[in-house]
Order: structure tokens, then C-alpha cells, then sequence
């Protein structure tokens, strides 16, 4: 059954253009368009313009339409990384098939110095989180050693299921790296809806490199965290609602989806 924290969080609504504009940039809010489990299943049509989506956040990650690389939101702009790590801007008529973004408002910070490995770095993090049923949104800024990262390329219908998409994903290094991680934690409850735990991005200063974060080494930086109480999900046409679903089944083909051992 469906945790009833997440009740009190989640505000489900059918996906209507004239609706994008309500509530928007709402503090400590997430807005979310459609679920990864849809994802995941291959719904890789954009429904949502990038326009629409900056009227809900300027902080975020997730897909373009077809699955065409990575989205990387920083400052109310939004970026792709592509297969070879390289990054444009995307245009505002463009549209995503899945994206998270937050109005961010940090509520804690912290600074690191290095070296911190990647597991290090979550444990930061972690350590600034507060109640671990809400939602949080990240950011990270700082000098990488390293960033182990990956991109998708984009798929043509008859679309296959992510899990075939991420066997043939590609991935590099961004060594010598100064910039921004972003990205969400969920709660595991939330499983389905959204990856659970740690899902995060990263694009350089000189916004030229990013990709999607597997693996990284920080030099030093500084921590923020915004903590979230609301999260407002668009169920795009053909996205039917399901209860998420908490399985080892489900967690093992999610993680398997975001690279993870």
C-alpha cells in the first residue's frame, strides 16, 4: 500500500496545459511530470515544454523527448549532456517526457574539503537531511577530481524498455572538473514514482561538460539542501496513476536502470 507520509506529500493531477501555471515557483515544492516507472516502461514522448516546466522550478533533472540525453536545470536554465559529455541549451519549446524540478531554497549548507569519494559525499549530504519521509532537493558546489558520469542517446518508437536502453548507455569521465551537482533525494517509499535515494547530475561552471553522476571524487565545495513538504506530480495522457511499488524486484531494476551495482 502506499505509505501514507507520501498521502500528505503528493498532489497527482491530470496533465493540462492552462494548469502548468498554478502554484508556480511554490517554496519547498517539487514538481514532478510523469513517473519513472512510466519511464522505465518506455514512455519516452515529451508531453511537457521546457517553457511550461520553468514556470514550476529553476533547480532539477531528467530526460528530453525520446530519451535524448540528460537534463541538467541550474539557475532557471536548462541544459542537455549528451553520449560524449558535452552540453547544449536546450530551447524553451523543446519538451521532456519526465523531469523533477524545485523553486530551490535552501534550508542547511555545509562545506567539504577533500578528497571525499562519492559515498563520502552522499554521507554529507545525508547528514544535513532532517525527517527522512519528505523529499529533498541538492546542490553541490565545488572542484572535482573526477566525475564517473554517463548519457542515453536518443531512441526512435517503437521504443524499447529503459532496461535495454541502459545496457547500451555510454560513459565517461569529466576529469579536473569545476561546477554543479544537482539532483533529489526520495525517500525509498517513494520507489516508482521517482529513483530512491540519490539521483544527481552534474554540469560544469563553464557549462560546456555534465552527464548523469555514477561515480565521483570531490576536492572541496559547499553543500546546499532545500527540504520539501509538497510534491505536485503531472500525470501526462496515456500515464495512468499506480501505487508505488517497493519490491526488491522494482529496486533491483531501478538500480540496474541508474548504473548501480
Amino acid at each position: 500500500m502506499i505509505d501514507h507520509r507520501l498521502i500528505r506529500a503528493l498532489h497527482v493531477e491530470r496533465l493540462r496545459r492552462e494548469d502548468l501555471g498554478a502554484e508556480t515557483r511554490e517554496p519547498h515544492s517539487i514538481f514532478q511530470t510523469s513517473t519513472l516507472d512510466a519511464l522505465l516502461g518506455g514512455a519516452y514522448d515529451g508531453d511537457v515544454t521546457f517553457a511550461d516546466l520553468a514556470l514550476r522550478g529553476d533547480l532539477g533533472l531528467g530526460t528530453l523527448d525520446g530519451l535524448d540525453g540528460e537534463m541538467i536545470a541550474l539557475d532557471g536554465a536548462f541544459y542537455r549532456a549528451g553520449t560524449d559529455g558535452s552540453v547544449r541549451s536546450i530551447a524553451p519549446d523543446e519538451r521532456t517526457p519526465f523531469a523533477v524540478v524545485t523553486p530551490f531554497r535552501p534550508d542547511v549548507g555545509a562545506a567539504i574539503e577533500g578528497p571525499v569519494d562519492h559515498a563520502g559525499l552522499l554521507e554529507r549530504i545525508e547528514a544535513l537531511v532532517g525527517d527522512q519521509a519528505l523529499c529533498y532537493a541538492v546542490r553541490f558546489d565545488g572542484r572535482f577530481e573526477q566525475v564517473h558520469a554517463r548519457s542515453v542517446p536518443r531512441q526512435r518508437p517503437p521504443y524499447p524498455p529503459f532496461s535495454q536502453v541502459a545496457a547500451h548507455q555510454v560513459e565517461f569521465d569529466l576529469d579536473h572538473l569545476c561546477g554543479t551537482l544537482v539532483g533529489f533525494r526520495f525517500p525509498d517509499y517513494a520507489q516508482g514514482l521517482n529513483v530512491p535515494g540519490y539521483h544527481l547530475h552534474v554540469i560544469s561552471d563553464d557549462r560546456s561538460r555534465g552527464g548523469h553522476v555514477l561515480d565521483c571524487r570531490v576536492l572541496d565545495g559547499r553543500i546546499r539542501v532545500d527540504h520539501s513538504s509538497q510534491l505536485h506530480m503531472e500525470l501526462p495522457a496515456g500515464v495512468a496513476w499506480t501505487e508505488p511499488d517497493t519490491s526488491a524486484a522494482k529496486h533491483d531494476l531501478i538500480a540496474g536502470a541508474e548504473g548501480e551495482s
